[in-house]
């Protein structure tokens, strides 16, 4: 496997290719589809469970979880926090798609943890215009990974809340942590 750490990166990377790193992105994808064989399967995750994860370029999750494709939805976003958006994809993912087990991960060294919801009026100082939406950011990893734990659990609109089950990623050793929902 080819990692971003074999490639060159930043703005050297578009020179050497002489385009942009979406481009380089697009002749990646040209040649996979070139080996490309249909595998024939559906939308429906094999192993049942989504994993809702923090979007950071460290956590390769199905190297680290042992999952080949087709076996689980993935949903991703800044600090894997359960957003009005996760319980929506849930949603949609358990009632449409046949999830029954939903694990959440957080990790070590998150980004939310270094910025707060100033963040929102640094924006809004900027734009003009305040963001909807939440940062989300927290002090305790740990914590968050129990509120979003409860998130999921609470929701109305989810099924299947029995079987949910939060870790902290360790960024240094690619260790999950379990977190005690308590």
């Amino acid at each position: 496997m080819t990692t971003s750490a074999s490639v060159p990166a930043g703005p050297e990377a578009a020179i050497v290719t002489g385009g942009t790193v979406t481009d380089r992105l697009v002749e990646a994808n040209e040649r996979y589809a070139d080996a490309f064989t249909d595998p024939g399967m559906d939308a429906r995750p094999v192993l049942h469970v989504a994993v809702v994860a923090c979007m950071d370029a460290r956590l390769d999750l199905h190297a680290a979880l042992g999952l080949e494709l087709g076996d689980c939805h993935t949903i991703r976003n800044a600090g894997g926090v359960v957003t009005d958006d996760v319980i929506r994809s849930l949603t949609i993912s358990q009632r449409k798609l046949g999830t029954r087990s939903v694990v959440l991960i957080h990790h070590t060294g998150c980004g939310l943890e270094a910025i707060t919801e100033d963040f929102r009026t640094d924006l809004e100082m900027e734009v003009g215009q305040r963001p909807a939406w939440a940062v989300e950011s927290f002090r305790d990893v740990d914590q968050d990974v129990r509120q979003s734990m409860q998130r999921v659990r609470t929701s109305p609109f989810l099924l299947h809340t029995d079987d949910v089950r939060g870790f902290v990623f360790d960024v240094k050793t690619g260790l999950l942590r379990e977190i005690d929902p308590s």
